[in-house]
């Protein structure tokens, strides 16, 4: 079996337990397919010692299973700390710290049994949906390879689609989940705030902004991991049969988006009243201005509280990138005065969404506002002709379901003509995260599998 690599982690787990392949089988296919692909997309880095690697797959191959990913080499994502590994954040200030410890995250997966082999790319401290760096440089879409994997998860969603790994940890605080995943063609999760533990954990602002998820080729694989991640069960239902699904489109014309990108979206959620979904188009629930200005006031508050440090610092200052800075700026500039009133415009949403989810079991809308876009861009400075004022005004469309901290599924939408990949959000209310699970699958079954892709 040489072509291990295109199994998913629930399938290997299964080859694994009943002794049918070996953990150093799985391993040694996992690095020949790294040397086969990872030099054109740069997803995997840090990649660690292939002696110790093999060394850990014979040590278990020897033991007893220690959880479902018993052997399973994974890659972490580059915000996350791993003991003895570097973990820069995509940071130069932080291009040579190895932790002397793991992150919640971390242990987790190594609790479960996986085997860490190194990390997955991202943007500088996860800011911007495209993952390029001053450390490691750019992940490229496997699909186009002038084109960006997206982010800030894009070295997971790189790293999936072309078999690299069977699954993959991500975060989500302006869709880094959704984003990658529509453009690699995989599913992404951002689960319910607070479902999955997160560091650091006495934040309670970006607690509520931004929470780990799990990414894979099949629902199946992000619904295990997402209970690893969790550290609890997460029931997946059957699949309902009439769920009452609100498509939101383009927010009424106020999310600009590429030619075709919303046509698209329109075709592939239009698939769905074949699995008995009812479809209503519906008007925005809420102005799109109010929304922007809530979340990019706490959003800067909260980067700021995390860099300002940095920022201080003139010799530091000068390591970060312009996103960095940016941010950090405008958070330290913000009264408490402006913060309260962002709060409040939050509460307002989260007041809508009470009385739209009375009447709907999901929202539905494209996961991007644009085709993947060239991987030499730092961010798009237009969308069809409408200039964007910052450097993730191209992500609006997240922000309704960042805000709220509610569970959303990235789906795979299909193709254009160039052949990129493009995807939907399915959003739930709080909780939901089981029944999103669950129409993910018959999502599933209607599009069915993801392929591995081999970029050339």
């Amino acid at each position: 079996m040489q072509d291990l690599w295109r199994l998913g982690a629930c399938d290997l787990s299964r080859e694994i337990a009943a002794r049918k392949v070996s953990c150093v089988e799985v391993m040694r296919s996992t690095l020949a397919r790294i040397d086969a692909v990872n030099g054109a997309v740069n997803a995997i880095v840090s990649l660690r010692d292939r002696e110790a690697l093999m060394g850990e797959a014979r040590v278990a191959d020897a033991m007893g299973a220690r959880g479902w990913l018993h052997g399973v080499p994974v890659a972490i994502k580059d915000l996350v700390a791993v003991k003895g590994l570097r973990s820069t954040w995509g940071s130069r200030l932080l291009a040579d710290y190895v932790p002397d410890h793991d992150d919640g995250l971390s242990r987790a997966l190594r609790d479960a049994g996986a085997i860490v082999i190194g990390k997955t790319n991202v943007p500088e401290y996860g800011l911007g949906s495209h993952a390029s760096n001053g450390v490691f440089g750019v992940t490229r879409n496997p699909f186009d390879l002038s084109r960006t994997a997206g982010g800030s998860s894009g070295g997971a969603g790189a790293a999936l689609a072309t078999g690299m790994v069977s699954v993959a940890d991500g975060s989500d605080m302006m869709g880094s989940l959704r984003n990658p995943a529509a453009w690699n063609d995989v599913y992404g999760f951002r689960p319910t705030v607070g479902l999955v533990p997160g560091e650091p954990r006495d934040n309670v602002v970006l607690h509520r902004l931004s929470t780990l998820g799990p990414m894979g080729r099949s629902v199946e694989d992000v619904a295990a991991l997402l209970q690893t991640m969790a550290g609890r069960t997460v029931d997946v239902p059957q699949p309902p049969r009439a769920p009452r699904v609100a498509w939101l489109g383009d927010w009424g014309g106020a999310y600009r988006m590429d030619a075709g990108l919303l046509a698209a979206g329109q075709a592939a959620a239009a698939q769905a009243e074949a699995l008995g979904w009812r479809v209503d188009a519906v008007r925005p629930l809420m102005a799109a201005g109010n929304l922007w200005h809530s979340w990019t006031v706490l959003r800067s508050f909260v980067v700021a509280q995390e860099l300002a440090r940095h920022w201080r610092d003139p010799a530091r200052r000068d390591l970060l990138n312009t996103q960095a800075i940016w941010e950090t700026e405008q958070g330290l500039a913000l009264t408490g005065d402006e913060v309260e009133k962002a709060a409040a415009l939050r509460r307002d949403w989260l007041a809508v969404l009470a009385a739209t989810f009375a009447d709907y079991d999901a929202l539905l809308m494209p996961a991007t506002q644009m085709w993947p876009f060239p991987a030499e861009w730092d961010w798009p400075r237009e969308i069809d002709g409408q200039p964007m004022d910052t450097y993730h005004r191209w992500m609006e469309c997240v922000v309704p379901a960042s805000l709220a901290g509610l569970p959303a599924l990235a789906l795979p939408g299909g193709f254009n003509d160039s052949g990129l990949p493009h995807g939907l959000q399915l959003i739930g209310p709080h909780g939901a995260d089981g029944r999103l699970l669950a129409m993910g699958t018959a999502w599933e079954a209607m599009v069915g599998p993801r392929t591995v892709r081999t970029p050339s």
